[in-house]
């Protein structure tokens, strides 16, 4: 495998943790993104572009109730809207996720036909600084957050 010239590599064991990390987070919020994608795209894209962030975050407070404990998810009051007549519109907003003393910062694109989740930042002052134990608490933060 070759890198760019001035790109860092990434050592497999720490892309392994990344991905599973990055596939535990979708997973698990999969329920509540396809709620949130029973709202107009329209809807969304006139919020982001007239800095309506309160109803954003009313809409993601709403979805969030079905599917995870009381502000345990929330909207951080950035979004973005992409419509544009070559492609398809995404919509992307930025979430925080707080349970357990872990917190995850991460963008959820919706899209079609398929959506993501970008995580941009994970949290996790138990864990010490062990990777392993930061991804075994992120986990069990996520699975306790779920409803049952």
């Amino acid at each position: 495998m070759s890198n760019p010239r001035g790109a860092a590599a990434v050592e497999p064991a720490v892309d392994l943790r990344n991905r599973k990390r990055q596939t535990a987070i979708a997973e698990t919020l999969t329920g509540f993104i396809e709620d949130l994608k029973l709202v107009d795209v329209l809807d969304f894209a006139a919020y982001i572009r007239l800095e309506q962030h309160a109803n954003i975050a009313d809409l993601v407070k709403t979805s969030a109730e079905l599917f995870f404990k009381e502000d345990t998810l929330r909207y951080s009051m950035a979004g973005q809207a992409d419509l544009d007549w070559a492609t398809r519109p995404q919509i992307k907003l930025d979430l925080e996720f707080l349970n357990k003393g872990v917190w995850i910062y991460f963008t959820v694109i919706l899209a079609s036909p398929d959506n993501s989740v970008t995580v941009s930042y994970v949290e996790v002052p138990d864990a010490g600084g062990d990777p392993v134990r930061e991804t075994e608490l992120m986990l069990e933060a996520l699975k306790d957050a779920r409803l049952k």
